[in-house]
């Protein structure tokens, strides 16, 4: 079963976003590419934003988004209170995002990571679930207000 997916960053990832975005429609799941439409710089939040909103609207079931460090995208998802965007550069942590924190937005430093690293983040991120349990109530303590 593929999921709904939204995809979108800065000008820094702009071709991992779209070999992302490739890989996932090939896969089987519904992308939607929130830009950048090009390697011209812009201001991430301008895509971020619009992202985070889809993720809470339940318009989206998961986000990926993609910048040069992860920070600045991380940093604006998660302003939302509803949106766990988990920054990584290793599979493991992609992987522990989903199992324990059942974060819902995956964070890319493409100036860190390889193309193949991020893909395989990618995959894991979707295909791994939230264990829940002791960590549910850990989660449940997230949101602040």
């Amino acid at each position: 079963m593929g999921y709904k997916i939204a995809i979108g960053g800065d000008h820094a990832g702009f071709t991992y976003k779209n070999l992302l975005k490739e890989q996932l429609t090939a896969a089987g799941h519904e992308v939607t590419d929130f830009g950048p439409g090009s390697d011209a710089s812009v201001d991430y939040p301008d895509h971020v934003h619009p992202l985070a909103k889809a993720v809470v609207n339940k318009e989206a079931d998961f986000g990926i988004l993609i910048c040069g460090s992860g920070n600045g995208v991380a940093m604006t998802a998660n302003k939302y209170q509803e949106i766990r965007a988990a920054l990584c550069w290793q599979t493991e942590l992609a992987k522990l995002s989903r199992e324990h924190n059942n974060a819902n937005i995956l964070c890319i430093p493409a100036r860190f990571v390889s193309q193949e690293v991020a893909a395989d983040m990618t995959r894991v991120f979707l295909e791994t679930a939230f264990e829940g349990g002791r960590h549910q109530n850990r989660v449940d303590k997230i949101p602040v207000c």
